[in-house]
């Protein structure tokens, strides 16, 4: 079978553990950010499918490795969440707009 995408690191292990031969090859720059994206909208697609844990488990390993990529500082991203939360509030209200 065919893939073409990014997969987690100890897969190639796993397939051979199960008696499979991965073919695979390491990323260099410009297509592991692509491959990032594709697997950031994959993710996506699989937890608002299926609503698991498991699939938010994944979509918070993918955001963490998108994130790393662009070098975006932990702490500022978290700080930037805050004041975006501050200033515009969170999504606990349930607000949906429907005109402006």
């Amino acid at each position: 079978m065919k893939y073409n995408k990014l997969v987690r690191d100890k897969i190639p292990q796993y397939i051979k553990k199960k008696g499979g031969t991965p073919i695979f090859h390491v990323a260099k720059e410009k297509e592991y950010w692509e491959k990032l994206k594709n697997k950031l909208n994959e993710e996506v697609k699989e937890f608002c499918e299926s609503e698991s844990i498991e699939e938010m488990a994944d979509l918070v390993e993918i955001t963490d490795a998108a994130c790393k990529y662009k070098k975006f500082n932990k702490r500022k991203l978290l700080t930037i969440r805050k004041n975006k939360a501050r200033e515009r509030g969170v999504f606990k209200k349930r607000i949906i707009l429907d005109e402006s």
